[in-house]
């Protein structure tokens, strides 16, 4: 290792003051600057050891950061691609899933704030609240006359 360069640990611990990352996101963001086999799993284990890493962090620090604009779904499917164990995934979701339609209506509010015109803008403001991970049945509750807004 040349002087100044950073140790794989040091790589490690430099993502991770960042922001919380899971074992999977570390292993493939380090995986360029191995220099044996086998480094970053010793590397990544001594860091989880220490408590360094740490899946319900990285799923806790997600729902709190965007958790009030995106729905279940969308969560959901951050979690699984930084991979997160499937029961973190499942604990962090379904606490959401509780307040899904107050998020909702808040990400609705903010965007358009009065109900849709025609069909047209009707399915423009569904596809916007699905493409925030709210589900189907959130979106028509959200959108549906005499429904309660405020």
């Amino acid at each position: 290792m040349a002087f100044g360069q950073l140790s794989l640990k040091g790589r490690a611990l430099k993502l991770l003051a960042a922001r919380e990352h899971s074992r999977a996101e570390l292993e493939r963001k380090l995986a360029e600057h191995e220099e044996e086999p086998g480094q970053i799993q010793r590397v990544l284990d001594e860091l989880a050891r220490r408590g360094f890493i740490d899946e319900k962090r990285v799923a806790e620090a997600l729902v709190h950061r965007r958790g009030p604009k995106l729905g279940a779904g969308r969560i959901r499917h951050e979690l699984q691609s930084r991979g997160v164990d499937e029961d973190v995934v499942a604990e962090a979701v379904a606490g959401l899933r509780a307040t899904e339609l107050e998020r909702a209506r808040e990400v609705w509010r903010k965007k358009f704030g009065e109900a849709p015109e025609n069909a047209v803008e009707r399915g423009r403001q569904m596809r916007f609240l699905a493409a925030r991970g709210f589900g189907g049945e959130v979106i028509r509750r959200v959108l549906s006359p005499g429904d309660d807004r405020q």
